[in-house]
């Protein structure tokens, strides 16, 4: 590890190092909806945790012909690799440029992992979404499509999306629409305080009114974690590749709700590029 990458993982704040987000990329996340970190946990790190994932998922890395399924999703990690992954201080730095100093809560785990694999079967769950953060008052809780979302991202600080593999562009990257924050945005916003689901969402508007937006996919070495704002409309695809993809896809939960009135004016870029969307003065 170099002298940059040591400090970047140092637990020590060094006050000489510049910001981990400039203004440019503070301005890239607002207009559309992520921002991408290289570097954001080591490499090592990476290839601790997925040794672990390899364990789990039952196949043999070494043999492809165990490679049965287009994805295997495995539950919550919060052992020592992955809780260290989800907390360096790179990332705890980005969490309060973009959601606000204490107002996210930190994690001890990192959610879910879809392993991609390389297949020439529809893996099911391709589909363009954002996701949803708070359960319904009634009906199946169970059902994550029955769960909701509203202008306010009640639930969800941001979306983020941990490699730990290297991903390149035949390996099943996540398909983002650059910009679409700001359509859901005003979605949402008819929908109050209550929100719609993403059933609803899907069956009222299908996102077709993000379809134009530039597509961009999340490639990068495992390390790398795209931090996006939690309207931002995403997808998955086939493996094309040859090496299966791991990611996590956790989100950054808040500290406390998102406001866009403030009296002193801190609004955070998550409630920046809503305000935006809206029609806010951004500074007002």
């Amino acid at each position: 590890m170099d002298h940059e990458q040591a400090s970047r993982y140092s637990l020590t704040p060094d006050s000489r190092a510049p910001a981990v987000l400039g203004e440019v990329e503070i301005r890239q996340f607002i207009d559309d909806g992520f921002v991408k970190i290289a570097r954001a946990f080591p490499r090592e790190v990476a290839d601790e945790s997925r040794a672990i994932l390899w364990r789990d998922t039952g196949c043999d890395e070494a043999d492809p012909k165990t490679w049965t399924k287009p994805v295997i999703r495995l539950g919550a990690y919060g052992q020592e690799p992955f809780s260290r992954a989800a907390n360096t201080p790179v990332l705890h730095e980005a969490f309060d440029q973009l959601a606000g100093p204490g107002r996210w809560q930190p994690r001890s785990d990192l959610g879910t992992f879809p392993v991609r694999f390389p297949s020439p079967d529809d893996p099911g769950d391709a589909g363009w979404h954002v996701d949803s953060s708070f359960p319904p008052d009634s009906g199946d809780t169970s059902d994550y499509l029955n769960w909701r979302i509203n202008v306010f991202s009640r639930g969800r600080a941001l979306l983020m999306l941990f490699l730990f593999s290297d991903v390149g562009e035949m390996d099943a990257p996540t398909r983002i629409r650059a910009g679409s924050h700001l359509d859901v945005a005003r979605i949402l916003a008819a929908a109050g305080d209550y929100g719609l689901s993403l059933k609803e969402l899907v069956a009222a508007e299908g996102f077709a009114e993000t379809a134009a937006r530039r597509e961009v996919v999340a490639t990068g070495d495992a390390g790398t974690v795209y931090l996006c704002h939690p309207f931002l409309v995403h997808a998955a695809q086939p493996h094309r590749g040859f090496r299966p993809r791991f990611l996590a896809q956790p989100p950054l939960l808040p500290a406390e709700p998102f406001l866009l009135q403030r009296a002193d004016g801190a609004y955070s870029p998550v409630e920046q590029a809503i305000r935006m969307a809206l029609g806010f003065k951004m500074w007002a």
